[in-house]
């Protein structure tokens, strides 16, 4: 077909260009944006099940500090003490540890003692309680003093609170760090809008004058900054689960460490990410470019 019926050369082009040189720079900075707001959900994720498996732990278990009194030795008082208390129902086991468990804990304070035996170091017994009815510090409280022990019990309840509360700090600043991120893109995507409706003023003007409605106009950078916010989400995530991935596999069974046990089900919260990204961009573009139209 000769050149003058050719239908592509007498096709409007489009009043937004499909490819503009400001794109490779808007999607590096979403999807960097994305990448690391998907760590973010991973690690608050990771931490989230690392502060459940410790106050599940310390849930299912106490510690008992046993004195002993009058002739009986220490070693006899924490036996009696082990046999007192498994007999308490909600306690699946009590034992009794050796002395120099004790001295353990002691040692940081006192230091390199030659002979601890003549300290009046009380002994320690482990108790593990039932899951489903567990039994209460008052409880085997109780228990003792019902035998002529002097014990102290610790239910651990002092840093099962500790863990809940640092669990509940890390999540609220996650979600700021995730609002912050999200507020970073929709400034990066409304400063696109924003110059681009600057360089296509002249042609807004002129859809203005034909009867084209803001919406309509608007709904072109919507469309277009969404697509563009879309790929970046998908690139962003992608980076984010392939370093979740590897992490998971040099880290074995319990992630990199155990503080952030990461699990292969957890590399699935980075899906939603490109439909967020998109949706984040498309109001802010939206919302900017209907402001922008209305005062040209």
């Amino acid at each position: 077909m000769s050149e003058p019926f050719d239908p592509a050369r007498w096709r409007p082009a489009s009043f937004l260009p499909e490819e503009d040189a400001r794109d490779p720079a808007l999607l590096f900075v979403v999807a960097v944006l994305c990448f690391l707001a998907c760590l973010t959900a991973l690690g608050v994720i990771a931490g989230n099940r690392a502060a459940q498996g410790w106050a599940s732990q310390l849930t299912g278990e106490a510690t008992v500090i046993v004195r002993a009194r009058g002739g009986e030795t220490p070693d006899a008082a924490a036996a009696r003490a082990a046999e007192t208390l498994a007999g308490v129902p909600g306690v699946t086991e009590a034992r009794a540890l050796e002395k120099e468990k004790a001295y353990e804990l002691i040692r940081p304070w006192l230091g390199d003692v030659a002979d601890l035996d003549d300290l009046p170091v009380p002994r320690l017994v482990a108790v593990g309680l039932d899951d489903k009815a567990p039994a209460t510090a008052a409880t085997l409280a109780k228990a003792l003093k019902g035998q002529g022990l002097d014990a102290v019990v610790d239910d651990h309840s002092v840093w099962i609170k500790d863990i809940r509360h640092a669990a509940g700090v890390v999540r609220w600043t996650a979600g700021t760090l995730l609002a912050l991120i999200a507020g970073a893109a929709a400034a990066v995507v409304a400063y696109a809008t924003r110059a681009g409706l600057a360089a296509r003023r002249d042609v807004v003007e002129v859809l203005h004058l034909t009867g084209a409605e803001d919406a309509q106009i608007a709904n072109l950078f919507e469309l277009r900054f969404a697509r563009i916010a879309a790929l970046s989400g998908a690139a962003g995530a992608l980076g984010a689960a392939v370093l979740g991935a590897v992490l998971r596999l040099v880290g074995g069974g319990q992630g990199i460490t155990p503080a952030l046990p990461i699990a292969w089900v957890d590399l699935l919260a980075v899906l939603p990410c490109p439909i967020l990204a998109a949706l984040v961009a498309a109001v802010a573009a939206r919302i900017t470019a209907r402001r922008l139209i209305q005062r040209l």
